[in-house]
This record gives structure tokens, C-alpha cells and sequence, in this order.
């Protein structure tokens, strides 16, 4: 009488291993093949996770690069950027500025004594000065308040400080120097800018 096969004492078929009763064994104890109880699909103990944070050479997670403000695509401040001020507006708003500075230096020149075209230059100094105070400070002068628009830096949409405004106010003989075409520039520039602009980095949007 034949006790069956001495190389397989137990009557299992061959190439099965003792899982009990005649189960094939699962690896990790009934666990799926990931490892350590992972679903299926999942990555298991020991192997690469999908998508890590970059470490640096040091171990720590490097942080994103900084993207610079695009002001006329990225979100600025509160729900969206608003959209960038178009040639009329800003014609409208340099006009009014410039009756406001010019148009008592032009009045106190006509009289051509020394004395009062003096005043006339003080007054044209004095004039340029508070509107780019007012730009630096509020983003508006009394021309852009008027139009409702509003001078910001191109890179994260601040107001830009008295120092840079009263730079670009020098920063405008450029836009005069080739024929004006600097002030023409608005009207067909991606960003709206004059040359102005675009040496100091900024843009004018509409407020409202």
C-alpha cells in the first residue's frame, strides 16, 4: 500500500506551496502584494513614492522658485488683476496733470518779466513734485484719480513709493525724445506701457 509520492508526503499537487489547505500562499500574511497592508496599485514599503518634494543636496525641501508678477496675466490683489488702463484713458488722465502743471507756468510766462517766469518755473517744479507724490503715495494723481486709474509695480502690483514715481516723471523725456512715440506706445504695447514704464517697471490699471 503507496502513501503517495515521499518528495510530496502531504498528496498536494505539485507547484503549490503549503498555504494552508491547499491555498496558494499571499505574500505579507493576506496582504496585497504591496507591501505592509498597501492596497494594490499602491506604492509598498521600500519603494519609490510618486511625486516627492524636491530635496536639496542638504536634505531639506528646497521651496518653489519665485515666478515674477506678470501684471497683465497673473492674479493681483483681491479676486484678479484689473485690467490695465488703455491709451485713452491715459491720454485723458496726462492731459489734466499737465493743464494742472503747464497751464500756470504757460500763464505767468506769457507776461515775460523775469520775475514771473521765475514763478512760473517754481510752480512747474513744485506741480511735477506733488503729482508724483501722489502717485507714489496713493497710485493716483489728480488726472488718474479723475479717470479712475492707478500706477503700480509691473512685478507684484504695489503701489511703487514717491522715489520711483518722481523717477518716471524724469523718465518721460525718453517717451518725448523720438517724435513722442513713447506716449503713442500704449496703444498697440502688450502691457500698455510707455518707455517710461518699462525702464521703472511699472504699469497703470483701472482702479473702478
Amino acid at each position: 500500500m503507496s502513501f503517495g509520492d515521499p518528495n510530496n508526503p502531504y498528496g498536494q499537487p505539485q507547484g503549490q506551496q503549503p498555504g494552508g489547505y491547499g491555498q496558494p500562499q499571499q505574500p505579507g500574511y493576506g496582504q496585497q502584494p504591496g507591501g505592509y497592508g498597501q492596497p494594490q496599485g499602491q506604492p509598498g514599503y521600500g519603494q519609490p513614492q510618486q511625486g516627492p518634494p524636491q530635496q536639496s543636496q542638504y536634505g531639506y525641501p528646497q521651496a518653489p522658485p519665485v515666478q515674477p508678477y506678470d501684471a497683465y496675466q497673473q492674479p493681483g490683489y483681491g479676486s484678479g488683476m484689473p485690467e490695465l488702463a488703455n491709451w485713452g484713458y491715459r491720454f485723458g488722465a496726462g492731459l489734466i496733470d499737465g493743464l494742472i502743471s503747464s497751464g500756470p507756468y504757460l500763464a505767468l510766462a506769457v507776461g515775460g518779466s523775469p520775475t514771473m517766469l521765475l514763478i512760473g518755473y517754481a510752480w512747474l517744479i513744485a506741480a511735477m513734485v506733488f503729482i508724483a507724490y501722489r502717485e507714489g503715495t496713493t497710485g493716483q494723481s489728480p488726472g488718474k484719480q479723475v479717470l479712475g486709474i492707478k500706477l503700480l509695480r509691473e512685478q507684484d502690483g504695489q503701489i511703487v513709493g514717491f522715489g520711483k514715481a518722481f523717477l518716471r516723471r524724469l523718465a518721460h523725456i525718453v517717451d518725448a525724445l523720438p517724435c513722442y512715440i513713447g506716449y503713442l506706445w500704449p496703444a498697440w504695447d502688450q502691457k500698455k506701457q510707455t518707455f517710461a514704464d518699462k525702464i521703472c517697471s511699472t504699469v497703470v490699471i483701472k482702479s473702478n
